[in-house]
């Protein structure tokens, strides 16, 4: 799964693509690498009207998911003679949040599949390991990277997301806090995307009528848009020979 993109295009081309009306990202760097728990720019419906935000990567994990986490954690410490409250530990259960959601048709992404939590998420590149055993780092043992735009000129396009405001903890030193986060959907991967990962790939909008009914359609409209990218439109555009696999914590799958 995506664990790591590139949005390197100017706000101003991606403020026309999206049609924002509101552009509170302040000033973009020119080239943004960004990694699950990091803040990214991100287009969203919010109260009413399109927003650019800068939003943190990683939707919140499933009730059920952050259960058997701090079970796991309270059964550690009380076979240790410590004494746990488990809700008090629940509340403040580390949750470095899902990057990528495929499962649209499961409890726990129902609640957030209406248009006011949808938003998208530029790019113009996305990365994804090396499945070779042998392309690895000699110094490190980490796999390098594949990337992969929509050609060789890396142009801006987006994946198709979804945002909420959550409040809770991505780390136990910092403890429950209040955030802005987003994750974006995935698909079945095409013929260029699956030799490298075989489970999936993003969800890629290219033009702005794919915008517009991501961002304003009924689900049952919206939701069409799950499907992989034309092979023709993708490509892979570079495998630099020091670029390695983000270390970041990443989220599950789900």
């Amino acid at each position: 799964m995506c664990n790591l993109y590139n949005f390197s295009s100017s706000q101003d081309e991606l403020r026309a693509l999206t049609k924002v009306l509101d552009d509170i990202a302040g000033n973009l760097e020119p080239s943004i690498d960004v990694y699950p728990g990091r803040n990214g720019p991100v287009v969203r419906n919010f109260k009413g009207r399109r927003q650019l935000a800068m939003l943190n990567w990683g939707m919140p994990t499933s009730s059920r998911v952050m259960f058997d986490a701090t079970k796991k954690r309270v059964q550690k410490l009380q076979a240790k003679g410590q004494t746990v409250d488990f809700n008090a530990m629940l509340a403040k259960e580390p949750d470095r949040g899902v990057t990528n959601i495929r499962k649209t048709d499961s409890k726990h992404w129902a609640q957030w599949l209406g248009i006011e939590n949808r938003c998208v998420v530029p790019f113009t590149s996305f990365a994804e390991p090396s499945p070779t055993e042998g392309d690895k780092d000699p110094a490190t043992g980490q796999h390098r990277n594949y990337w992969f735009a929509l050609n060789e000129s890396k142009p801006l396009a987006v994946f198709a997301g979804f945002w909420t405001p959550w409040r809770g903890a991505r780390t136990i030193r910092d403890g429950v806090l209040d955030w802005q986060v987003y994750a974006f959907l995935t698909a079945s991967p095409n013929a260029i995307v699956a030799p490298i990962h075989e489970k999936a790939m993003p969800v890629i909008l290219t033009t702005p009528a794919e915008i517009e009914t991501w961002l304003t359609a009924p689900w049952t409209e919206a939701s069409k848009l799950q499907r992989p990218l034309p092979d023709d439109m993708l490509t892979i555009v570079d495998l630099p020979p020091t670029q390695l696999v983000s270390t970041e914590p990443q989220g599950p799958l789900i």
